[in-house]
């Protein structure tokens, strides 16, 4: 069957559109029609957590059945109206010291945004830090806890993992703001001053194995699987520069069109229930229309990150 596409304007620029028909989330029917659509309407909230960021792509050109990919670099596909930030990746975690530059995505507009979703970039991953106007990296702006039950735990232990963090980072002089990652678990974000880029991971490090310690029956900080079983993995390493983590409100790749979602300490608290923190698009739009951005303030009045 020939590829359909159709010409649209969007703000001031054109864009070609293909497929809007294929079907990208069988179970619910979900089309590429409604990932765009969902996206544009979506827009004003999340696109001030992307701007700024070198993005990478979670594909799904064959849907969310199919055999999905990261894209980093866009250089061979992206319109010349797209921003990217041309940055360099060390493979030193493997031992090496080889490289390579990527340019990736920027997305500080809705056009850009529109022509994501037409690749069927369904998840949208950001890392902590910005770039500057000339594609400098700049230090750590956000410090992300990854929290990720091991079965039988579920998003009601992270819940309750949360709790505890917020209280020891409220200790410290900082404020949480959570969110579910619209998979299994949930991620607490916090906004910092920083000068060094490993600022945040010493320090994320340091609170996850001091909370590991004291609920050795509920937590652990170790990226050994086998410790995992029961318990709510802190993922710490989050907040390593070359790691990124699903943005808010990006959609995710799972049989339904779950978002990764702000949520209230109130919703935190009173969970009880898997099912209490699972938000489909429609949710989604129907919470930001009903109590605005509940992220909204995340990263307002940054703290000084303390010592490790």
């Amino acid at each position: 069957m020939a590829e359909q596409r159709i010409t649209v304007r969007v703000d001031d620029r054109n864009l070609s559109l293909s497929n809007l028909h294929k079907v990208l989330y069988p179970a619910s029917g979900f089309t590429k029609r409604d990932v765009i659509d969902y996206y544009s309407r979506i827009a004003p909230v999340i696109l001030p957590y992307l701007h700024d960021r070198a993005a990478t792509f979670l594909r799904y050109p064959d849907g969310v059945e199919g055999e999905p990919f990261f894209e980093k670099d866009v250089s061979r596909h992206a319109p010349d109206w797209v921003r990217t930030a041309k940055l360099r990746s060390s493979s030193r975690s493997s031992g090496s010291r080889d490289s390579e530059i990527n340019e990736y995505p920027v997305i500080n507009d809705l056009p850009t945004l529109v022509w994501a979703a037409n690749l069927a970039a369904l998840e949208l991953h950001i890392p902590q830090w910005t770039v500057g106007p000339r594609g400098a990296r700049r230090t750590p702006d956000l410090l992300v806890f990854d929290l990720d039950p091991g079965a039988p735990a579920d998003i009601v232990d992270c819940c309750r993992v949360a709790e505890l963090l917020r209280t020891e980072l409220a200790e410290d002089g900082l404020t949480a703001w959570a969110k579910t990652s619209g998979s299994k678990g949930m991620q607490l974000y916090c906004a910092v001053r920083t000068t060094k880029a490993e600022q945040t991971s010493a320090y994320a490090r340091m609170l996850a194995e001091k909370l590991a310690k004291a609920h050795p029956e509920a937590i652990v900080a170790k990226m050994a699987k086998a410790a995992r079983p029961g318990k709510v993995f802190i993922d710490w390493s989050q907040n390593n520069p070359a790691k990124t983590t699903v943005a808010p409100y990006s959609l995710r790749g799972r049989d339904r069109p779950t978002v990764s979602t702000p949520v209230t300490w109130d919703e935190v608290e009173s969970c009880r229930r898997a099912a209490d923190l699972v938000f489909t698009t429609d949710d989604v739009l129907q919470r930001v229309d009903e109590f605005g951005d509940l992220f909204e303030e995340v990263q307002d009045r940054p703290a000084k990150l303390p010592r490790a």
